[in-house]
């Protein structure tokens, strides 16, 4: 059986009534959820969904995600899951350019859904809790998985956009079950783990490393709808969670919170941190306060997402992404000074991108070689440290900065919770160093202060001439830190 959804099927008639999913009170079997999907797929099918089609999720970090996401697989249909959080004119893009026949929405988002899907042209129906069960009661579940070949594409992931309008990565059934069997591989997963569901299901890594592996393990994904660090420390402490996965600004927000000592978190077995590099001094602090250890790894939407990562029966490095997972190759490409960008290969690579085979060639050579846009050292041993993104890199006067290098060096401040460092058009030097910087609650430091840090301990070309505090920095709904985002104050740079 090539079809994801086959996991379920499995982990229903092993697992029967073990809970799948958890959310607050409510408890979700394999059974109830492979039962659940079965009904979704009936329903698809009596609205005209054939195998191949394209349906949306805009759903939440909810049961009926999961319940959806794998009766849209079981009817041999291909997901598309969105951002519940899109814009009608959003929704819309994305729906006609997947040219999805259906599009499943929450309640809570129904208009901008509704009206981006009639602009789309596409059939729109709401998720209320409650009525969709009643719904899916009244449906006759389809039989059996249907069966789709090893390359179909089961789901289409949409990239962020940041260089222009999205792209849609084909993901095949292939890439993404042995992805998710990569992932229970190296988080250890068992029947007696629960993994926490704080990162959004529409995402690559809370999709593949949370839903389909603990589906795969036999474990159960306890859910958080919306990352807050205070509904993730009673959720570890009510559900006695043993795998917590995020990115990086939700380790910084866990470690900053006033009241984390008041939460029993010993479940906690392993961590780990992938989306953006992690900073060295707060995966350190993390692991002093919380008393496990964080893993960190590496991967993109068009690689399912898993292809490196610190492997727990081997020598772990903090600051790197380690070392490529089984079954992938990774290199770097145009090397300079130790530098170069990260190409990847191997199952995990998309099948490219959907209806853009301009963009597709431009992004995976003939040979298979993936262009990941990171630039990474990699040391003696193979291990790969991310230095930045290809596209952040600044060059001052000539010379190259990264400013995950400086960004390193400001989380080395006492007062400093998170830093980001841009680059700012200068007319003599092309780029002059900037760095926006988010302080501890109750801390206080000068701007002149955290750039005296950061030059004492670096190249003079390197360190940040403008330096102000924000209260908050702009950030994706994944978490990511979005430096596009970031205003440089009027007046700063001559």
């Amino acid at each position: 059986m090539n079809n994801l959804a086959h996991n379920l099927a499995v982990a229903a008639a092993r697992f029967g009534t073990a809970p799948a999913i958890r959310l607050g009170d409510a408890v979700v079997s394999f059974a109830q959820l492979d039962g659940a999907a079965a009904r979704v797929a009936g329903l698809l099918r009596d609205r005209g969904v054939v195998p191949g089609d394209r349906v949306g999720i805009m759903l939440p970090n909810v049961p009926q995600f999961a319940a959806a996401y794998y009766g849209i697989l079981r009817a041999g249909a291909v997901a598309v899951p969105m951002n519940v959080l899109l814009k009608p004119r959003e929704v819309a893009f994305y729906l006609a350019d997947s040219q999805a026949r259906l599009v499943l929405a929450w309640h809570g988002f129904a208009e901008d859904a509704a009206a981006g899907a009639a602009a789309a042209g596409t059939g729109c129906l709401v998720v209320t809790p409650g009525d969709f069960e009643a719904l899916l009661g009244a449906t006759t579940p389809q039989d059996g998985v249907v069966e789709r070949a090893a390359g179909d594409t089961a789901v289409i992931l949409y990239t962020s956009g940041t260089t222009g309008t999205p792209k849609g990565a084909e993901l095949s059934h292939a890439n993404l079950t042995r992805n998710a069997e990569v992932a229970v591989g190296l988080l250890g997963l068992t029947p007696v783990d629960t993994v926490l569901g704080a990162l959004p299901l529409f995402h690559t890594f809370g999709q593949t490393c949370g839903l389909n592996a603990a589906v795969a393990a036999g474990a159960c994904l306890a859910l958080v709808p919306r990352f807050d660090p205070q509904a993730v420390l009673e959720t570890i402490h009510r559900h006695r969670v043993t795998v917590f996965e995020g990115v990086p600004t939700m380790f910084v927000a866990l470690l900053s919170h006033p009241e984390r000592a008041s939460f029993d978190v010993d479940s906690l077995r392993l961590c780990a941190s992938g989306g953006a590099a992690l900073p060295v001094e707060v995966m350190r602090a993390f692991e002093e306060a919380y008393g496990c250890v964080i893993l960190e790894g590496y991967g993109l939407s068009e690689t399912s997402p898993i292809a490196s990562f610190n492997h727990a029966d081997r020598e772990r490095k903090p600051g790197s992404i380690g070392t490529p997972v089984a079954g992938v190759e990774m290199a770097l490409r145009e090397v300079e000074d130790g530098v170069g960008e990260i190409v990847i290969r191997g199952h995990n690579i998309m099948k490219g991108y959907w209806g853009r085979p301009d963009a597709t060639a431009e992004a995976i050579d003939e040979d298979g070689w993936f262009r990941s846009g990171d630039l990474a050292r990699m040391d003696e041993d193979g291990y790969f440290f991310i230095v930045d993104r290809k596209k952040d890199m600044i060059i001052r006067g000539g010379y190259n900065v990264y400013p995950r290098e400086v960004e390193e060096l400001l989380y080395e401040h006492p007062a400093v919770r998170e830093a980001a460092v841009v680059g700012a058009a200068h007319a003599a030097l092309g780029e002059e160093v900037c760095a926006a910087v988010a302080l501890k609650a109750g801390a206080t430091v000068t701007p002149d202060e955290l750039r005296e840090h950061v030059k004492a301990q670096a190249a003079a070309y390197k360190y940040p001439r403008h330096v102000w505090i924000v209260d908050e920095l702009p950030k994706s709904p994944t978490g990511k830190i979005l430096k596009r985002e970031i205003d440089i104050p009027a007046g700063l740079i001559a």
